[in-house]
């Protein structure tokens, strides 16, 4: 009796739908959970599966894309998405417990061992509606610094802005030893 018991769950199994691979070809990223077409590795077409990903992290996975389907209840119908890979996209080499998050274009966050992190753009935009604080000892760039603003030196302890020390220094005069009389202001205004 056990070994009927077994044979009929082992052919009921047989016609749940395991999860299997299958490659995006479009994602609709404007519902509250974005849906999937994609076409399973034996040819049929996968249609509105849900992309699930983890809170606070989301992708919209360009065509192409390797993804695993859960058959929920065994049906293909009610798939949902629960990983995707793309390999020609996907960073390469990173060391144990180092992370990445990383787009099609090249831009990538990398956070690495040794506590660094490195960001890779064409552009970087840092939007914050009361203030952006850096707390180093020592910012250093390779690259020319603009501000459309004021820059303050020593802002803490009540420093002077750039504009206010350039107005100093354009009318700044000097000692002559030899003379014991004054310079004249410098030709050269900044």
């Amino acid at each position: 009796m056990i070994k009927t018991i077994d044979a009929r769950v082992q052919r009921a199994m047989g016609q749940v739908r395991k999860a299997f691979r299958a490659v995006i070809s479009r994602v609709n990223a404007a519902p509250a959970v974005a849906l999937v077409q994609a076409e399973g590795l034996a040819g049929e077409p996968i249609r509105d599966a849900e992309l699930f990903q983890h809170y606070g992290l989301t992708s919209v996975p360009p065509p192409g894309t390797m993804a695993v389907v859960l058959p929920i209840g065994g049906k293909t119908a009610h798939g949902i998405v629960i990983g995707t890979e793309h390999g020609a996209y996907r960073i390469k080499g990173l060391k144990d417990g180092e992370v990445a998050i990383y787009t099609d274009e090249g831009d990538s966050i990398v956070l690495k061992r040794g506590r660094l992190i490195e960001v890779t753009t064409n552009t970087l935009k840092i939007t914050a509606a009361t203030k952006v604080q850096i707390d180093t000892p020592l910012i250093t760039t390779t690259a020319q610094v603009q501000a459309d603003g004021e820059i303050t030196d020593l802002f803490a302890t009540g420093g002077q802005s750039m504009s206010a020390m350039r107005d100093l220094y354009d009318i700044h005069t000097h000692h002559e030893n030899d003379t014991n009389g004054e310079t004249n202001t410098p030709t050269q205004q900044t």
